[in-house]
């Protein structure tokens, strides 16, 4: 038993803290806490008892538009007793290099990790693979943890998603190195996690009034026997153009007369309003098309339910079988996306904002948008 105790002893504790904005990252976080010790044994140090602790809760934003992980290293440290710190955040970061997955502080013991960054799709095992990297590095520079292994976490390439990921040295102050998806892929894998973050389909309960519109429309169509004809008289191409059109008008009248569109100015880099402009158009895109899918569903069950098969034949002048009602359905729903687009202009430019953009996307634009008063005003 005395031999027992004395190993037990001689084993160091080191106690990691997890503090994760709400949503997705706070969701990350609470996986990762719990799968965290046997992989911090098998890739860090195995005569190690690690331990993991989450806490959820909003990363502040400096006035330059970051997060400031040394002084929550320093609060978590006083107030919780913790070792190291990792802060999970929704906040996308693009450098010159390319998309930024990650920031490590080892003065401070502190990193700070960009979900957008890591992806959009197998998120756990990517953030799995962000996390122990970053822990290991700063167990052995922060902590001098003797021993810490040097696979291919902590070499200074490795994969994700069949991107490499380079640690680089940083270029601000307080950051020792960062850690980069560089060139176009990169910033492609960062694009794709930001529009997750984003979650277009809430655009479709976010604009009700617009939604309201295209539906009123649509049932239009699909009681009037004009469009029933004009349907069945057009050909698939003539009706794919038509689509097109409609979810190109709802799109570019949603980006214009919001104001969605940035242009760069002051102290924004070219590329970050390049990589924010893309997100935020394939965000309102796929949230169309997911308005306009929802739209040809509701219609064609509706044509289904209310006009028979004999009474459309004889409107038709021949045997109505099911391509008859797709066309009436696909005309109809893309008459009511053009009406959808007028009807999002009832809409107010926060309503709209708040269903096309996250939380910390729509702080930067706010931030950024006051800056560029201030710079008027001067």
């Amino acid at each position: 038993m005395a031999t027992g105790e004395t190993i037990s002893a001689e084993r160091r504790q080191i106690a990691i803290g997890i503090v994760a904005d709400p949503g997705v990252p706070s969701e990350l976080a609470e996986r990762l806490a719990q799968e965290m010790p046997d992989e911090l044994r098998a890739r860090v140090a195995e005569d190690v008892d690690w331990s993991v602790r989450t806490s959820s809760e909003e990363l502040p934003l400096s006035d330059d538009g970051t997060i400031d992980i040394v002084e929550k290293a320093a609060e978590k440290g006083r107030s919780e007793h913790c070792d190291l710190l990792i802060c999970l955040t929704d906040l996308p970061r693009v450098a010159p290099a390319g998309a930024v997955v990650a920031d490590a502080d080892t003065d401070s013991g502190a990193a700070l990790a960009s979900v957008p960054a890591i992806g959009w799709i197998r998120l756990l095992p990517y953030a799995r693979r962000v996390v122990v990297h970053l822990v290991g590095l700063l167990a052995r520079e922060t902590l001098g943890l003797k021993g810490s292994r040097e696979d291919g976490y902590h070499a200074g390439t490795w994969g994700v998603f069949g991107v490499r990921i380079r640690q680089v040295p940083s270029r601000e102050s307080t950051i020792d190195a960062n850690l980069v998806l560089p060139g176009l892929p990169g910033r492609i894998r960062l694009l794709f996690g930001m529009v997750r973050d984003n979650r277009p389909w809430w655009l479709v309960p976010g604009l009700s009034r617009a939604v309201a519109a295209a539906s009123g429309t649509a049932a239009f169509g699909v009681f009037f026997p004009s469009i029933w004809s004009l349907a069945a008289s057009l050909t698939a191409t003539r009706l794919t153009a038509v689509n097109l059109f409609a979810v190109s008008a709802m799109v570019g009248w949603l980006i214009v007369h919001n104001g969605l569109w940035e242009r760069p100015g002051g102290n924004t880099d070219v590329h970050k309003t390049r990589v924010h402009n893309a997100a935020m158009l394939l965000t309102v895109i796929i949230g169309v098309i997911c308005t306009y899918a929802l739209l040809l569903a509701v219609t064609a069950l509706g044509s289904a339910i209310v006009i028979s098969p004999e009474y459309l034949s004889g409107q038709l002048a021949h045997h109505a079988g099911p391509l008859d009602y797709l066309a009436l359905s696909w005309l109809a729903s893309s008459m009511g996306t053009i009406a959808g687009a007028l009807g999002s202009s009832l809409e107010t430019e926060s309503a709209v904002r708040r269903a096309a953009f996250s939380k910390r996307e729509r702080e930067r634009r706010a931030r950024r948008r006051r800056e560029q008063r201030e710079t008027r005003q001067v």
